[in-house]
């Protein structure tokens, strides 16, 4: 089971929209079955799924504990878990970071978005966890959006896929849906798929290594 962490000690970065359109992608691209978890207090993902009429993805409530909650999900043969965190609570971050494979950090190209990524990096890195940044909500063909990705490059991965602002994302989150069930042959559609099919070759390439580290090792 991959297990990705949505982070972000800087609000308004787009973190649930990314959990949601990330796990319905998921589904739709034969990873799953896909589970989602919300420990951010505020509810976000939770209000989305609730307003949701599909059955998929499934939600998973962390009353139990987060490691408790990883560990069923797995008995139970999820492919993936996705978690969304709350942007303040650096207690909460760092549990959910602990029992991640991947951190996904979103994080729009503004300066003052970019001074606030420190947090978040060092929460990854005390507990020596891929992340990979999402540079989001940019402004198409915006020359501060390749000046972020750049910038951000300093201190680790950036994604190739730029997540664009679009009303699409907004309307979509409103209903319970995505932009790739609202409209698949849209930008921001090819966007979600183009993350998610990235994403994946991360987690595969990871999984891969453990593989061969754990034969090595018998």
């Amino acid at each position: 089971m991959h297990v990705i962490a949505l982070a972000s000690r800087k609000g308004g970065a787009g973190k649930t929209t990314l959990a949601s359109h990330l796990a319905v992608e998921a589904e739709a691209a034969g990873a799953g079955p896909v589970a989602l978890v919300d420990t951010d207090p505020q509810g976000g993902l939770a209000g989305w799924w609730n307003a949701r009429p599909a059955e998929t993805p499934r939600w998973i409530d962390p009353a139990g504990g987060l490691p408790a909650t990883v560990t069923a999900a797995r008995a139970a043969g999820y492919g993936v878990l996705v978690i969304d965190t709350p942007p303040s609570v650096a207690e909460t971050i760092a549990g959910v970071i602990a029992v991640s494979d991947l951190v996904v950090i979103p994080v729009r190209p503004s300066p003052n978005d970019l001074r606030a990524i420190g947090g978040t990096i060092e929460l990854a890195r005390r507990v020596r966890k891929r992340m990979v940044f999402v540079v989001s909500q940019a402004t198409p063909r915006a020359r501060i959006t390749a000046e972020a990705a750049i910038a951000l490059s300093q201190y680790g991965t950036v994604a190739p896929v730029v997540i664009h602002h679009r009303v699409d994302f907004a309307a979509s989150m409103t209903g319970g849906a995505t932009v790739g069930e609202l409209d698949p042959q849209g930008r921001s559609a090819s966007e979600v798929r183009a993350l998610w099919a990235y994403l994946l070759n991360l987690l595969t390439e990871d999984a891969d290594h453990a593989a061969i580290d754990a034969r090595a090792a018998e």
